[in-house]
């Protein structure tokens, strides 16, 4: 499979993405009640980078700008961690240390980020074959997806309780499940996707089923007590 093709995709899925937070988001600067703090607009702005980088680089496999795909792509290493900053910045924030239990409310954001450290990881590793290295950044990529499909449950179709969290997170498996299926003869990187199909299946059995050991408890409290923010 070829994935020259995936930068409309992303396009796609930042309109969506759009769409999705327009109520609780974008909106809010036309009817004057945007009252963000700076950590949430710092990541606003450091993800909306990453997707336009999603978005340019597959365009640029496409049509054979090989040189200033390479070019953009070394930005990747000084935006990857300014984008993991802007994560551990926002949970620093927003996660109260009054809760019970602080372990799932940090394993949220952190779980996310461990998808994109596997997706980015093989993209990274694997940068001179391309098979391999397009499948790492699309697993990257799916990290951005799950608040998005979330938001587009709450926000857009107006859905309540935990179904539309289950209905969210489906979209991503079926599109994994899909992709598996249609590589499936592939001779070159078709274990990116199961491999991270397996992942994001671990990291929502521990969302769903609140799995929370004594040691992930502990290390979330210290990281929320630091001064961070």
């Amino acid at each position: 499979m070829k994935f020259q093709n995936s930068g409309y995709y992303y396009l796609a899925f930042l309109v969506l993405a759009f769409i999705g937070f327009w109520p609780s988001y974008f909106s809010k600067f036309f009817d004057g009640t945007a009252d963000f703090s700076q950590y949430f607009q710092f990541h606003v702005g450091t993800a909306l980078l990453w997707v336009a980088m999603l978005v340019i680089q597959p365009l640029l496999i496409q049509r054979r700008k090989y040189e200033l795909h390479r070019t953009i792509g070394k930005f990747s290493y000084f935006l990857v961690p300014i984008l993991f900053i802007s994560v551990l910045l926002l949970a620093n924030y927003r996660i109260s240390p009054e809760l019970e239990f602080v372990g799932p409310e940090f394993w949220i954001p952190f779980k996310d980020l461990l998808i994109f450290s596997f997706g980015f990881g093989v993209a990274i590793w694997f940068r001179n074959s391309m098979p391999i290295h397009a499948r790492g950044m699309i697993v990257a990529g799916f990290a951005l997806s799950e608040p998005v499909m979330v938001r587009v449950m709450y926000n857009v179709l107006g859905l309540k309780g935990t179904y539309p969290y289950i209905l969210a997170i489906s979209v991503v498996y079926v599109i994994l499940l899909v992709l598996i299926f249609l590589e499936r003869k592939e001779n070159q990187g078709r274990w990116v996707f199961p491999v991270a199909f397996s992942i994001f299946l671990l990291v929502h059995i521990i969302v769903i089923s609140g799995f929370n050991p004594d040691f992930w408890e502990r290390f979330s409290r210290w990281f929320i007590s630091l001064p961070l923010t």
